[in-house]
């Protein structure tokens, strides 16, 4: 019994010990714990443990639980948080969106208000929203400083949901209606129970005292005063007791990305607390002097030369999210070029300087402000074009509603980046997809507007501030060279205004004068169409054009020799894109746009009357050519003609008016993957125009004039058709017959009798070889 004895006092001595040891370390865990003193609370509450929010003690929230005023919702937030969870939102995080969007607003009213009532905002408090989480209480709370709301306008805006006016929105829904802003109808704040279970809101009104708001969304809520008094000061805290599948909402990098991406240019400061790690050094305690034997202090190693220890220290700070600055809120007169160049960078992850940017406010049906960026290079824009995401970031009051909205510019206008923020636009109640609005399509129209603004200053040689429609003193010379500020943009984005010739119908007029070619005139540079007209003879009418696969084909092509000898400028269209262009503009400025590959091509020089008589003549004289031509070819050529616009080609191969060009047929073939049947029926019906001055062809026709014509005749109709086919860029389809009467006109011009091969070589036998002598025999005899 005495050892028992003994052994309980020593286990008393030693749980003393332990105590004063642990306590004063746990109470000191408490009080720097960054969450407040009371992380995590559990209570009795009927039967059952019940966790309990930080900052509350359980005396308090047994006060809380007595005081509380129960509401019923009305039978509209069953149906309500359906719609919320089950299809309103594709994604939850923007319960944190809406949030924040709701804290700005309290923020701002705030603000608003202490311009009458300064007595408001007569505390030292900073306006900001800070945001916090504790993992050990699966909680997330978002707190702000703005004017909080009193005790009527918690039932009035968070319970009775036809005060709020979300009654209305259900029936708009039900009726299959437009729906408006979530402000509005106060439905954004009852996005957070895609996340939460529980959602407990305190709140403090300049006005009112501090009262306490809680829900599980079920059928009704309660609000009680608060029992600690009041410990926000004025504004709102927001906390969410998360579900068991919204956990990612308690990683702080999660959150950061979150409030990063859609409310980075909020104007008040919003705060993540966050931990890091810090290394610290660790203190050492002094160390008795070591002595020898003897008696005698022994030196120790240099402390100087020993690595000090640390260890690593975990440590909450407040670190703010949204240091970016929304510019396009200022006035642009207060705006450098240095800080329109780093917001550029901030919204578009180029590391490269934007070209040119236009800085505007929008008024009349719809106010919005805008900035709308050019950016220096293409880059893969054109690899993945169908796919490619739009870069205009669409804002309300500055919070982000999405990033890469399709509705506010055309394609073909998608390498344009910018942001768009208006205060009124009508949305659908998820902020993400917005509705087809008549103040939309008027909101995207002034868009496309300001962009082909930007586009025909910078054609100008002119800045975006510039007013007149005058062009610089650089932007005079009709022909455009590579230097130029526009043609740079051209060769990088030139094939998106192609695109918007052929897609944007109503802007098409506006965008053909954006349109630059290269032309037999314009040797290394650009030019316009206005310039092009400007510059064309009295007697020229139509614009002239040759489409070929290269721009070397093109500056070859003996379609343009005659036209180029007359004086007049040829363009030269050398991108696949090029003719769907032009068949979609058809003219320009009462100019017909005129291929030179086609049949029927006239230049107004000439006398009429002279012409047809010569044409009647060459006509005539040529019939004999043109009937043998006929018979021989059969359907390969639909007619042949005496041509007028061959100069020193002897013939060519032409379409009509309405078939397809031979740089035209090509794209099409390769567009058919090779289908026989498909390119059948888009092969053009071709004309063999011939040239009645060539002395190829009018030896040919003193030929076809003999009753039998000879092989040799023959051979060389079918090789003028050849090499016209070629010339004039057709695929020729039977190569066999190509090279068979390439043969025989060699074996003609070489005077052989036949292609018969001449027999093998006979390869005589190779001389036995002598037996070399052996080394020993060859010294033998050296010696002798």
């Amino acid at each position: 019994m005495k050892y028992i004895h003994l052994n309980f006092h020593f286990m008393m001595r030693v749980f003393t010990i332990l105590n004063l040891i642990c306590l004063p370390a746990l109470l000191l865990l408490v009080a720097n714990n960054p969450l407040g003193p009371n992380k995590l609370v559990t209570a009795q509450e009927d039967g059952a443990t019940a966790t309990m929010m930080e900052g509350f003690t359980t005396e308090q929230e047994d006060a809380l639980s007595k005081g509380r005023e129960s509401f019923e919702f009305q039978a509209e937030v069953s149906r309500l948080m359906d719609i919320i969870i089950n299809s309103l939102y594709k994604n939850r995080e923007v319960f944190l969106r809406e949030l924040i969007s709701n804290a700005s607003d309290a923020l701002d009213k705030l603000r608003f208000l202490a311009v009458s009532q300064s007595d408001l905002m007569n505390d030292t408090k900073d306006m900001d929203i800070k945001i916090s989480f504790n993992k050990d209480a699966n909680t997330l709370t978002i707190k702000d400083t703005g004017i909080g709301m009193t005790r009527d306008e918690l039932v009035n805006n968070l319970g009775t949901l036809a005060k709020s006016g979300t009654k209305k929105f259900m029936e708009q829904m039900q009726e299959g209606g437009d729906s408006s802003l979530i402000g509005q109808f106060g439905v954004g704040f009852y996005s957070v129970y895609l996340v939460a279970d529980k959602v407990r809101v305190v709140t403090k009104n300049p006005t009112d005292e501090q009262y306490v708001w809680e829900s599980t969304a079920e059928s009704s809520f309660t609000i009680a005063k608060d029992p600690r008094g009041n410990t926000l000061g004025r504004g709102t805290e927001i906390t969410m007791f998360l579900k068991e599948d919204s956990s990612e909402f308690l990683d702080q990098s999660r959150l950061s990305d979150i409030v990063k991406k859609h409310s980075e240019f909020i104007t008040f400061p919003i705060a993540l607390h966050t931990k890091t790690t810090e290394t610290v050094p660790v203190e050492e305690e002094e160390k008795e002097p070591t002595v020898n034997e003897d008696g005698v202090e022994v030196e120790e190693e240099d402390e100087e030369d020993k690595e000090p220890k640390t260890k690593q220290v975990d440590k909450w700070v407040w670190e703010v999210l949204n240091g970016n600055v929304a510019i396009w809120a200022r006035d642009k007169d207060e705006i450098t070029d240095e800080e329109y160049q780093k917001f550029y960078k901030v919204i578009s992850s180029d590391p490269q300087d934007a070209k040119s940017w236009i800085h505007f406010k929008a008024e009349g049906e719809v106010e919005f402000k805008s900035i709308l960026y050019i950016p220096e290079e293409a880059g893969d824009l054109y690899n993945d074009y169908s796919n490619r995401k739009p870069g205009i970031r669409l804002y309300v009051k500055k919070v982000l509603i999405q990033d890469d909205f399709e509705d506010l510019l055309p394609k073909y206008l998608n390498f344009v980046n910018g942001v768009a923020d208006s205060d009124d636009l009508p949305l659908n109640v998820s902020r993400e997809t917005l509705q087809q609005h008549k103040i939309l399509k008027v909101m995207s129209k002034k868009l496309v507007r300001k962009v082909l603004e930007m586009l025909r200053k910078l054609s100008n040689n002119k800045s975006m501030d510039s007013e007149d429609d005058e062009e610089s003193e650089e932007a005079k010379d009709k022909i455009e060279r590579s230097d130029h500020p526009y043609i740079k943009f051209w060769e990088q984005f030139g094939k998106s205004v192609k695109m918007g010739v052929i897609e944007d119908i109503p802007n098409r007029s506006k965008l053909a004068k954006l349109l630059r070619f290269k032309s037999s005139k314009s040797e290394d540079g650009y030019i316009s169409l206005d310039s092009y007209i400007e510059d064309k003879p009295e007697w020229q009418k139509d614009i002239y054009y040759v489409a070929c696969d290269s721009m070397e084909n093109c500056k070859k092509s003996p379609f343009a020799e005659v036209a180029v000898k007359k004086g007049a400028d040829v363009l030269f269209l050398d991108d696949p894109i090029d003719e769907y262009v032009i068949q979609n503009l058809a003219d320009y400025e009462g100019s017909k746009l005129q291929s030179l590959t086609k049949e029927g091509v006239k230049f107004g020089d000439e006398d009429e009357d002279m012409l047809k008589k010569r044409m009647k003549m060459y006509k005539d004289s040529f019939k004999p050519l043109t009937k043998l031509i006929k018979e021989t070819l059969k359907d390969k050529v639909s007619k042949v003609t005496i041509s007028q616009r061959l100069e020193s080609t002897p013939s060519m191969i032409v379409t009509g008016a309405y078939g397809h060009s031979a740089n035209m047929e090509r794209i099409m073939r390769a567009q058919t993957f090779g289908n026989p049947d498909a390119m059948k029926m888009m092969v053009s019906q071709r004309t063999l125009e011939i040239n009645p001055r060539h002395p190829i062809v009018t030896k040919l026709n003193t030929l076809a004039q003999e009753e039998t014509p000879t092989k040799e005749a023959l051979d060389i109709v079918a090789a003028l058709y050849d090499t016209a086919l070629l010339n004039s860029g057709f695929t020729h389809d039977d190569i066999e017959g190509f090279s068979d009467r390439m043969y025989r006109m060699m074996a003609s011009n070489l005077n052989l009798g036949s292609l018969e091969l001449e027999p093998e070589l006979e390869v005589p036998p190779e001389p036995e070889e002598e037996e070399e002598e052996d080394e020993e025999n060859l010294d033998a005899r050296w010696r002798r």
